[in-house]
């Protein structure tokens, strides 16, 4: 029978990994919301808020689910890893209490007035509300990356009888990896909500919406992502050489080098054998790892083998690594194409749309695979050097975490499904209501008459909805 060990792992991931797909998404998506709203403000054309007008809606989707999978989420500290609270709840309680008093609440306060007030509030009000969420979001990612952080490179604390308890919460809070590891996050996101942006704008003009407002967000999406990209690989050289310094065994199971080796090669492909200790049908390019980790050509990197037991577990490790660089990679290809595309012929050919439609979720690819680097590189423990996993999980019986599983992952597909399914709804309607407003007086009568011998809509309803969709 599997162990309430492994199925509490199974299950945390589950969570964490549903849950962290929509805060990548919010905490960008809310900047580009302040944006549109700053340039209809500025301008005064309405194609700037009829965007904001789309895209806050799948704002309001995605905060909502995010909400949800993170109340869930918390539950397991109690549920399946009591020992974590037990052990350095002194620092993370804390941390996590100031998120929520400071972020989420002015985020959820304000949010309400985005959705509501553009007709209510004055202008500059309802700008200011979308400033606030927009703040209040990445003060939350603040927040819980503050404590990300300081797992795995913990400071400012001391063990009393095995129990952490703080000294200096400046020294917690802006822990050596925190700076590289909170812009690197912030940048993910802008470059994950590009990608939806874009994806969910091509997939419109694709399918012969031929409005100003998918246009317009589309080329906004695509020069942020071709701009923030390089910017990402630069932080993430940096990221690297700090993880170098404080966890040199995620460097090794990243890059797959068992042996102390001078002069490492930078493995393209490779299948890391943990039993035998080796990496088979490696092909890697000469001594460029070391040359990108060191910044030396000849430069020492460890290897696993000199961490014995005490580093991760490598191959969900090195493959997520390289899926993470890969997408990369291609977001960066994609984005530079579609800008000179756009500079040369003022329009985007129907290949790059569709190749912008099938990248829509790239960003989570990318997220996800670094956030899976990121964790599971410091395995074998939850509090690097302060608390092990094994030390941490509950002595529930295991048949209880299987049914608790099976429950999260069901209630996941579904809303996991649903809401794919209703952001290419959403996109699909406004191309519907775009065919409507083309047509002449006797057409759009034929289509309301239609629509009234099918459902039955009162006239005065039918036509007062296509009034108030026309503008998306």
């Amino acid at each position: 029978m599997l162990e309430t060990f492994f199925l509490s792992r199974i299950q945390f991931a589950l969570n964490i990994s549903f849950h962290y797909l929509f805060p990548s998404i919010t905490i960008a998506l809310a900047w580009f919301l302040f944006y549109f709203k700053i340039r209809h403000d500025l301008s005064g054309h309405p194609v700037w808020m009829r965007i904001y007008r789309f895209w806050v809606k799948i704002f309001a989707l995605s905060f909502a689910l995010g909400v949800v999978s993170g109340i869930t989420m918390s539950f397991q500290f109690g549920t399946n890893w009591p020992g974590f609270m037990e052990r350095v709840g002194n620092i993370a309680g804390p941390l996590l209490g100031y998120e929520v008093l400071t972020a989420f609440f002015m985020e959820a306060t304000f949010l309400g007035a985005m959705l509501f007030g553009m007709k209510r509030l004055p202008g500059w009000l309802h700008t200011l509300s979308t400033l606030l969420v927009a703040i209040g979001t990445s003060m939350s990612a603040f927040w819980i990356l503050a404590l990300n952080s300081w797992m795995q490179t913990p400071q400012g604390h001391e063990l009393i009888d095995g129990i952490a308890y703080p000294v200096s919460w400046m020294e917690i809070i802006f822990n050596p990896s925190f700076p590289y590891r909170i812009t690197h996050t912030l940048l993910a996101s802008g470059l994950t909500a590009s990608f939806l942006i874009a994806g969910v704008s091509a997939y419109r003009i694709w399918r012969g919406d031929s409005k100003k407002a998918p246009f317009i967000a589309l080329k906004t999406a695509i020069i942020t992502a071709a701009f923030l990209m390089p910017l990402q690989i630069i932080v993430g050289d940096l990221h690297g050489l700090n993880t170098l310094k404080h966890q040199p065994q995620k460097v090794a199971a990243m890059e797959g080098i068992w042996e102390t080796t001078q002069g490492a090669p930078l493995l393209l492909f490779a299948i890391p054998d943990e039993k035998n200790r080796t990496n088979h049908f490696e092909v890697g390019i000469p001594d460029l790892a070391s040359l990108i980790l060191t910044h030396e050509r000849k430069g020492e990197i460890k290897g696993l083998n000199e961490f014995k037991s005490e580093h991760p577990p490598v191959a969900p490790v090195f493959y997520s690594f390289r899926i993470m660089l890969g997408t990369g990679m291609l977001m960066l290809v994609i984005s530079w194409l579609s800008c000179w595309q756009l500079l040369r012929r003022k329009v985007l050919s129907r290949g790059l749309l569709f190749a912008l439609y099938t990248m829509t979720f790239s960003g989570w690819v990318a997220t996800l695979s670094g956030w899976y680097v990121t964790e599971i590189g410091r395995q074998p423990y939850l509090v690097s050097g302060v608390l092990r996993v094994s030390e941490a999980v509950t002595d529930i019986a295991p048949s209880n975490v299987i049914f608790s599983l099976i429950v999260y992952a069901s209630v996941y597909l579904f809303l996991f499904v649903a809401y794919l399914h209703t952001i290419f709804y959403m996109a699909r309607k406004s191309i519907k209501v775009e065919e409507y407003e083309t047509l002449d007086a006797s057409m759009k009568q034929r289509v309301v008459d239609k629509a009234l011998d099918k459902k039955a809509v009162p006239v005065k309803m039918l036509k007062s909805s296509f009034k108030n969709n026309k503008e998306v």
